[in-house]
């Protein structure tokens, strides 16, 4: 699909090495589990059925899991026109539009490609933005769809998943399996299948961190470019990242497994989460990038979040 975002040749350069690294981890951590576990098929076709439902149905499960459903022009009249502009703007297909009934101001977009993409944002959102604030996180949240990421970030999350859910298999059946799951042999299996499940999981969690990293910037980037208003999508940033510092912190449990696909990330206040580790750059690395595209711009205004 090629539409009218600035495209991102060092985006899709990243993209290109965290999956081929992906692919080849993805390899050995198969190779790993039939030497250990001593059955191919057993392996193969769990892999298979995880990576075909993360695939095909992760847009399904994201809504499901955020609270959000589907809405119509009628239920939703400012919210699609604003996507509908942005779409003819950006010359892409519109994606599906969806609400999520939370007081945790964001946004996300997920789907395997954009014919089957969903953009979804809060009612806490749209009840803290402008019209104008809400056009720039959707233009961020749409480029993430026309530049490819959110299928790749999709895909790459998925051996993170599988390894995750195998060391909390591994973890509970020997923690409360019966005598007979206790002798020696199957005591070092286990563990070695923990051992390598959490490394596997452990390098995987940092590429796909340091490409969600470098593709937040991407996407403020090409969503300023798009709507020609840097120092508003800067004004939007701030004020939600302001105002989920406020939210309470069960709500926010709630939707930190999504970080990697949300405008900003649901962090509380006295989360100290290093930039390693991060799904988004800080705050205040966007802001510098917004402020230094609005000078090349020559926006008025001002600074980026600034007025």
């Amino acid at each position: 699909m090629r539409s009218r975002f600035e495209p991102d040749r060092q985006l899709t350069a990243r993209m290109a090495v965290t999956m081929f690294l992906l692919g080849l981890l993805y390899v050995a951590f198969i190779a790993a589990l039939i030497v250990l576990l001593k059955s191919v098929v057993l392996v193969v076709v769990i892999a298979a059925a995880l990576l075909s439902a993360q695939y095909w149905y992760s847009d399904r499960i994201a809504l499901y899991a955020m609270r959000g459903r589907l809405v119509t022009v009628e239920e939703q009249p400012r919210l699609h026109g604003v996507v509908d502009r942005l779409c003819a703007s950006a010359d892409m297909p519109k994606p599906r539009v969806a609400v999520s009934d939370m007081d945790l101001p964001n946004a996300f977009a997920t789907g395997r490609n954009a014919d089957h993409a969903v953009v979804c944002v809060t009612t806490g959102l749209m009840r803290r933005l402008e019209t104008e604030e809400l056009e720039g996180v959707l233009a961020h949240e749409l480029s993430h769809v026309a530049h490819r990421d959110v299928a790749v970030i999709t895909i790459a999350s998925f051996l993170g998943v599988i390894a995750g859910l195998i060391v909390r298999f591994a973890f509970y059946s020997q923690l409360f399996g019966g005598r007979s799951q206790r002798d020696q042999n199957t005591a070092v299996v286990f563990l070695a299948v923990m051992a390598v499940s959490a490394l596997v999981y452990a390098v995987s969690f940092l590429l796909i961190r340091a490409l969600s990293r470098y593709r937040e910037l991407a996407a403020d980037r090409a969503a300023a470019m798009l709507t020609a208003k840097p120092s508003v999508l800067a004004s939007a940033l701030t004020k939600v990242s302001g105002d989920i510092a406020r939210i309470p912190t069960e709500d926010l449990r709630t939707a930190q497994a999504f970080n990697a696909f949300f405008f900003t990330p649901a962090l509380g206040p006295g989360t100290a989460v290093g930039n390693l580790f991060s799904t988004h750059p800080t705050l205040e690395r966007r802001l510098e990038a917004l402020a230094e595209l609005s000078a090349q711009l020559g926006e008025a205004g001002g600074e980026p979040g600034r007025h």
